[in-house]
């Protein structure tokens, strides 16, 4: 049976599990949340990298394939790397949904919200250049936003008012369409939705990432009791408390720990 592995670098890729769960019922998956190392987006793409390959390692070792790079900065830094290292594996990464948007953009501006390490990537650079050279796109980073949705702190004044700061700049310059280019941003999409109104399509790559999951896999290979196994690097109580809340439904976690660049359970 197809034994799906997804990762991130916390509960953000959890968005992309839920479609693939929601798509794919009765495979296993194994997911890992690196929360030891959290946030991603700041990181320098060689350090991304070993985390993403330390993680793919283990996930391969399990079994897995499919795996599923469910995070916009590791897929920007390490996706190319990780098919290099592993070409009997299938990779499956998340790209900006900016072809989509430059496709149904009816003012040709789209404001995309992301991590500086994926807007400092080349995938990124090339898909805007290849999908959306006739669009305005504005680039914005979120500092802070990772943090919160970690947190579990997806509503309230405090949330809504940093969205706020986020979406002005591309509003102001007349966006009709925001991509939310990180797997955690889906957690306040219906916060954003709720600020920039009903004329703005807000666009989660998830649902595209979960078919091209399906896509790679062998449809009649898969069993009705497939089985969801998370890890974490960080606090699994946490975890466990903050991923139900997301998923609504009851999540229990393991732990796994960094031994040198090698990524272990206990």
């Amino acid at each position: 049976m197809t034994h799906i592995g997804i990762f991130d670098s916390g509960v953000g890729g959890l968005s992309v599990w839920r479609e693939i769960a929601r798509l794919l019922p009765g495979h296993d998956t194994t997911y890992v949340a690196d929360q030891v190392n959290i946030p991603y987006g700041s990181r320098p793409a060689s350090e991304i990298r070993r985390l993403a390959h330390g993680i793919a390692g283990w996930l391969v070792e399990r079994g897995c394939d499919p795996v599923v790079v469910a995070c916009n900065t590791a897929s920007a830094a390490a996706l190319a790397s990780l098919r290099a290292e592993f070409p009997k594996i299938t990779f499956v990464g998340m790209e900006p949904a900016v072809k989509p948007a430059a496709a149904t953009t009816r003012r040709r501006v789209v404001g995309v919200l992301a991590t500086p390490a994926t807007f400092q990537g080349e995938l990124f650079s090339k898909t805007v250049e290849r999908f959306a050279a006739n669009v305005h796109v504005v680039r914005q980073i979120c500092p802070g936003l990772v943090e919160r949705i970690e947190a579990g702190q997806l509503d309230g004044q405090a949330t809504r008012s940093l969205l706020q700061s986020f979406l002005e700049p591309s509003l102001e310059a007349g966006a009709d369409t925001i991509v939310l280019a990180c797997t955690h941003y889906p957690f306040v999409r219906h916060t954003i939705e709720s600020l920039v109104g009903p004329e703005v399509a807000v666009i989660d790559p998830a649902p595209a990432v979960a078919r091209q999951v399906q896509r790679v896999i062998r449809a009649a290979d898969r069993d009705p009791a497939g089985e969801a196994v998370f890890f974490t690097t960080g606090d699994p109580v946490s975890f466990e408390r903050v991923a139900t809340t997301l998923l609504e439904r009851s999540v229990r976690a393991g732990r796994a720990v960094w031994d040198g660049d090698v990524l272990r359970a206990t």
